[in-house]
């Protein structure tokens, strides 16, 4: 599917090292830092909206991530930093109606101001990025090889870079491919 000519793939080499702060309202009326997770040893942000076919397609992928790694630890953020003049679809109201209907387990949180998505050089929705315990750049890119099939998965990059982080190993590969919709900047 396409979003007005913006979907791309593209392997993009590690962004950046550790992660930067934010100060985000979330849907549930609270404002979120990176210090609120401080107590997690794995921190999965990742770069979403609510308009584009990809994020749509691996919505219960992620909430199933959450599910599965929560007693761990493991927390999951979704941060949308989309125009919403643009595409309305991703106004913080609409993101309220979203995870509400949805039923997200995991924190989602407006950058209305897209600057924590150029701190975190994020290019895509969504795009996946995975800190360790010290907010160390452990893993980014994809979340897995199949955004339209979940039966058709054969690689899963970011469940096995969290459960390499929680067993202590370093995750293989460390980077894979974005595969989105672009971010919808503000002209």
């Amino acid at each position: 599917m396409k979003d007005s000519g913006t979907i791309s793939v593209s392997e993009v080499p590690m962004p950046l090292q550790t992660a930067p702060d934010f100060s985000l309202p979330g849907v549930d009326g609270r404002i979120r830092s990176l210090a609120d997770y401080a107590d997690r040893p794995v921190l999965v942000v990742f770069f979403s909206c609510n308009h584009c076919p990809y994020v749509q397609a691996y919505e219960s992928r992620l909430m199933e991530i959450q599910r599965d790694f929560a007693p761990r630890g493991v927390q999951l953020v979704a941060i949308n930093s989309n125009d919403d003049v643009t595409h309305p679809a991703d106004s913080f109201e609409r993101m309220v109606e979203r995870a509400r209907e949805r039923g997200f387990n995991f924190d989602y949180l407006r950058d209305a101001t897209q600057g924590v998505a150029r701190a975190y050089a994020a290019q895509r929705t969504p795009e996946v990025f995975v800190f360790d315990a010290a907010r160390r750049l452990r893993y980014h890119g994809g979340i897995d090889d199949s955004w339209d099939n979940p039966r058709a998965v054969t690689r899963t990059p970011l469940r096995d870079a969290v459960t390499a982080l929680l067993e202590g190993r370093e995750p293989t590969p460390v980077s894979t491919p974005a595969v989105g919709c672009t971010i919808k900047w503000r002209a």
